[in-house]
């Protein structure tokens, strides 16, 4: 049997606020008696009714949603010993920030995550949980388990900070960048010029499909590119100020407007953007919506194709085509058609021997 320390009566307010995140939510309501039971179970702490009432009250007084029933009943006055109308005040739960469904969520998207490292994301899981009451935390454990290790980079949020900081500061950051070798490890990736080291101007950190990117400018060049950040490693804050994005090919003399950028990169792929024409067959109008947005145009509709066109990242729309050949074909501009024709010719060669 556990054995507890007293504990001194101003701690009854925050036990008694533990209690309700513990064991309460609209579904479980508890009673001052039973507050009063868990507080000397489990706390080793005696208190009058009306010392816990006081400090349910003083709860709420200090803004926490605290809701309860009141119950009218007559009991007689200590100064009269005339029968008045009072509120007894029952079923007292903490209204929580989170509902159960929204951390389910939120768990879900961590347990299958491929780009944050197991260890970070178990944490993340745990803190989660402890975000609810013990109810949710015995159906947490009927989850699936979490996909082992499948990033090798445990600097992801390590460089969330840093890159945060970078970009508060609008300094330009250097890091390694990893790829796979044939030995399934990371390796720094060697640059044309021999050094293993990228020195960018960054703008924004965004997630797509599971996966998170840093958008940035690579130096001595005038573009803009796109790193994941699960590959980047050893980032340095330089004492150097980052191009201004209005000065970038592609930016058009504005801001990032993150927004419209990550709705033509679908792919997170760099380079300039076009309107590209396609030739779809019409079970694939949803995929169209899903990567390119409703900021799409449908024509020349007959009973199995449609036509449409997007301004997207001319990458991106190769790339769509590519994945869906061959029932979606590239109609305009000339030259993306070609590019298209001349690699699914490849491709073919490239089977056929």
């Amino acid at each position: 049997m556990a054995i507890y320390t007293k504990q001194p009566k101003k701690l009854l307010i925050f036990n008694i606020l533990d209690i309700l995140r513990k064991y309460t939510d609209a579904e479980h309501r508890l009673s001052q008696r039973e507050i009063e039971e868990i507080l000397e179970k489990e706390y080793n702490m005696k208190a009058e009714r009306k010392a816990i009432r006081r400090n349910l009250l003083n709860l709420i007084d200090f803004g926490y949603e605290v809701e309860y029933s009141e119950s009218p009943r007559m009991a007689p006055n200590p100064k009269t010993g005339e029968n008045e109308e009072t509120f007894v005040l029952s079923d007292f739960y903490l209204n929580r920030e989170f509902t159960d469904g929204e951390l389910r969520l939120l768990i879900d998207s961590l347990l299958f995550s491929k780009h944050i490292p197991y260890r970070q994301r178990k944490e993340l899981v745990e803190k989660l949980e402890g975000l609810s009451n013990v109810y949710f935390r015995s159906r947490v454990k009927h989850i699936s388990g979490m996909p082992k290790e499948q990033t090798d980079n445990r600097q992801l949020f390590l460089n969330i900070e840093l890159l945060d900081e970078a970009i508060s500061k609008t300094r330009k950051v250097s890091f390694q960048y990893l790829s796979y070798g044939t030995d399934k490890k990371q390796h720094p990736r060697i640059r044309s010029d021999g050094s293993d080291r990228y020195t960018v101007s960054p703008y924004q950190m965004a997630a797509k499909e599971g996966k998170y990117y840093l958008i940035c400018n690579l130096e001595k060049y005038n573009n803009i590119s796109n790193y994941r950040l699960d590959r980047i490693s050893n980032i340095q804050i330089l004492d150097e100020p980052v191009k201004p994005f209005s000065s970038l090919q592609g930016a058009n003399g504005g801001a990032l407007d993150l927004a419209d950028y990550m709705k033509k990169h679908v792919y997170m792929y760099a380079g300039g953007d076009r309107r590209v024409k396609l030739r779809i067959e019409k079970s694939y109008v949803s995929d169209v919506i899903d990567l390119f947005g409703r900021d799409v145009t449908f024509s020349e509709e007959t009973d199995t194709h449609v036509s449409v066109s997007v301004y997207a990242n001319e990458m991106s729309a190769e790339q769509f085509a590519k994945n869906y050949a061959p029932y979606v074909l590239v109609l305009e501009p000339a030259d993306i058609r070609e590019k298209m024709k001349e690699a699914l010719k490849a491709a073919a060669e490239a089977y056929q021997a």
